[in-house]
């Protein structure tokens, strides 16, 4: 197949880049370089150097004499760019992940969210105007994110929900509570993307994304030239990561009120089984599907407690210290998610299991060194923001 990875430079694009390459498609990857200057403007990097796009690309084929193509471009800002890719490509697979993904990050300051908002509701709106002039016929693999739904007090189902309400029923979108104004991006994403199936008989899968973990893919072995980004901090990083860092450097580990916070999460090799599994049965046209992809739930101080546990193996003296909760959401709640329609594709689960966590230990005290304790605490709450002297080169214009 002829695959389209969009975000390609991004900590899942890259690993999906090398996966469908691999395994002798045609990949192009494109990516505005974008998240890098995000990066640097909230003062945060990622625990080891990721090598750029165009250079990870350049090794690859060095390595395996099989190509990655590179574009470098911005999809929300220069839909041309789209255009001209897709009329001359025709790509059989779209998988697009070219969005800012940080929930934080939207709530900063008005300026964040807008661009938050500008970048990915406009990105994705372009992808589906330049499937309908020049592909049609192709496959948008879309990623979006659990965080959509928020936590109701009934089970979630993927992506649609049959209702009955005064004697009359329906099959519609299920109801979305989003956590922040980075996830109510996504919900216009998925209700644009939806329409577009409906009214030009785009073909769509919907990946609702827990949160993913792990280091490591397979087509990366241990090869420091093809690693993808770790990140731990407070803006771009996730729980389990900041957990194994903090653990790494003596540092407590800081919960966010109580900890009964409940979320889906997944391995990043699961990551790449779903969005496989998902190419090789696409979706029909016209068809708007939803699969909630992840493996297993956990609360925030289960994951908390796993830290601890492995550390221990370590002689590291990790302790557990809850903050105020700078989110604004619930920290006691019913959770229960349906994910039935990946594993009847045929998903392997990989589990969070004490030895995978031990190896994201390994990583983290081997490169201990270069933590920065800018982003160990949280600098963003959700009813004030960030205070801008807790930013470096944020401009509000």
């Amino acid at each position: 197949m002829r695959i389209c990875i969009l975000g390609g430079d991004g900590y899942l694009g890259w690993p999906t880049a090398m996966h469908f390459s691999a395994r002798g498609h045609e990949v192009v990857a494109v990516d505005s370089m974008v998240k890098r200057y995000w990066e640097a403007v909230v003062d945060v990097a990622p625990l080891e150097p990721t090598p750029l796009l165009q250079g990870r690309a350049a090794h690859w084929y060095k390595k395996t004499g099989k190509v990655v193509e590179v574009v470098i471009g911005d999809i929300a800002t220069d839909p041309g760019l789209l255009h001209r890719l897709f009329r001359d490509y025709q790509p059989d697979v779209i998988v697009h992940y070219a969005e800012q993904p940080s929930a934080p990050y939207s709530m900063m300051n008005q300026n964040a969210a807008i661009h938050t908002q500008q970048n990915n509701i406009i990105g994705n709106l372009n992808v589906m105007f330049a499937m309908h002039d020049y592909c049609p016929q192709a496959h948008l693999i879309k990623l979006g994110t659990m965080g959509e739904y928020g936590t109701p007090n009934i089970d979630i189902e993927e992506g649609w929900i049959e209702i009955e309400h005064k004697g009359r029923k329906d099959r519609m979108l299920y109801p979305k509570k989003a956590h922040s104004l980075y996830h109510l991006s996504k919900v216009a994403d998925s209700n644009n993307l939806e329409f577009g199936c409906r009214i030009w008989n785009l073909a769509v899968t919907d990946l609702n994304q827990g949160v993913v973990y792990g280091i490591d893919t397979l087509e990366m072995g241990k090869d420091p030239e093809l690693r993808t980004s770790f990140h731990y901090d407070d803006i771009f990083g996730t729980v389990l990561n900041r957990f194994v860092v903090q653990a790494a450097v003596g540092s407590p580990l800081t919960v966010y009120g109580n900890g009964g916070q409940t979320r889906g999460y997944l391995n990043i090799q699961d990551t790449l089984q779903c969005v496989e599994l998902a190419a090789l049965h696409p979706a029909k046209a016209g068809e708007f599907r939803v699969f909630n992809q992840f493996t297993e739930q956990f609360s925030i101080m289960d994951l908390a407690k796993k830290v601890q546990k492995v550390s221990l193996l370590y002689d590291l003296d990790v302790t557990i210290s809850h903050l105020p909760n700078p989110r604004e959401e619930m920290e006691q709640h019913y959770y229960h998610a349906i994910h039935t329609g990946l594993p009847e594709l045929g998903l392997q689960p990989h589990h969070l299991t004490d030895e995978v966590i031990a190896h994201m230990l390994d990583r983290a005290i081997c490169a201990k060194e270069t933590v920065r304790s800018v982003g160990l605490l949280p600098r963003v709450t959700w009813k004030h923001g960030m205070d801008d002297k807790g930013i470096t080169g944020v401009v509000r214009e």
